[in-house]
């Protein structure tokens, strides 16, 4: 019953498939504002849970536009590429984040994220 307005970023972990591509199965992330953070309000729906991201050290890219599953999964791919063999992340998941609402149509940004191991 509270209102907590846009918060940003919108974080999606997504879990790609062998050749690259996301699997269907995809975690949706949304920062709890910092005038609830010591007290969050409790989810009514049960599907809907509160958790603590711990501090982690990320790999990223950033880049604009409306961002697509297929934009994710490029520049995912271009960081990787840009990484090399020798960065040791997370290989079973990335993090994709926006951080502007769907009504902005200029000056975008977007971010891949590999969590370092």
């Amino acid at each position: 019953g509270v209102g907590m307005g846009m918060t940003a970023p919108v974080s999606i972990t997504a879990f790609p498939a062998e050749d690259g591509s996301l699997q269907q199965k995809v975690k949706v992330s949304l920062r709890i504002p910092s005038q609830f953070q010591d007290n969050p309000p409790c989810p009514t729906d049960e599907s809907i849970k509160i958790e603590e991201r711990q501090g982690m050290t990320i790999y990223s890219t950033q880049f604009g536009g409306y961002a697509k599953e297929a934009d994710y999964v490029s520049y995912a791919a271009k960081l990787k590429a840009a990484l090399g063999s020798d960065a040791a992340y997370h290989k079973d998941f990335y993090l994709c984040n926006g951080y502007d609402p769907p009504m902005k149509p200029y000056g975008r940004r977007n971010e891949v994220w590999f969590v370092k191991e």
